[in-house]
């Protein structure tokens, strides 16, 4: 946590010196303040998980982006078409997620992504209960849900 302090501090540093203070050059300054780090970092002869996770954010948000543009296509080739092909249902998915902020993020995510809806977290909160536009088979949407979306959250809050 702290080389992200480190970086918004060299980021705010960098708008400072430049003398324009912008998204887009504070964005600049964000990502040569992690270039320097990731260069000069290694020479401290600590660890840090700063790097690994910042990778893992990337390529999260990738995954989801593609997840939402695949969906949004889905339904939106449906709704257009004559005779749609939904085959809505609910389904429970069995959690490893545990904490609120896990389980909220999980089914948050899960509700952004068009033809999904989040329903309901059992009282136990070991499954999460979901509406899904297309379930042509409940055991492949929670396959998909839990080794997708619930994996690479779970990696990056973790």
């Amino acid at each position: 946590m702290d080389l992200f302090i480190y970086n918004i501090l060299i980021s705010l540093l960098w708008a400072l010196l430049t003398g324009e203070v912008s998204v887009g050059n504070l964005t600049l300054g964000f990502v040569l303040g992690y270039a320097a780090l990731v260069v000069l970092y290694p020479s401290t002869g600590k660890k840090s998980s700063y790097f690994q996770k910042t990778l893992q954010f990337i390529r999260f948000v990738l995954f989801f982006t593609k997840e939402l543009i695949v969906s949004s296509y889905r339904v939106a080739l449906d709704v257009i078409k004559p005779l749609p092909l939904m085959r809505p249902g609910v389904v429970g998915i069995p959690l490893d997620a545990e904490t609120d902020l896990e389980i909220t993020m999980l089914a948050n995510i899960i509700s952004l992504t068009p033809g999904t809806l989040s329903l309901d977290v059992s009282r136990d909160r070991k499954t999460l209960y979901i509406h899904a536009m297309y379930v042509t088979n409940p055991d492949d949407l929670r396959r998909e849900i839990k080794d997708g979306l619930e994996r690479r959250l779970l990696e990056l809050l973790r």
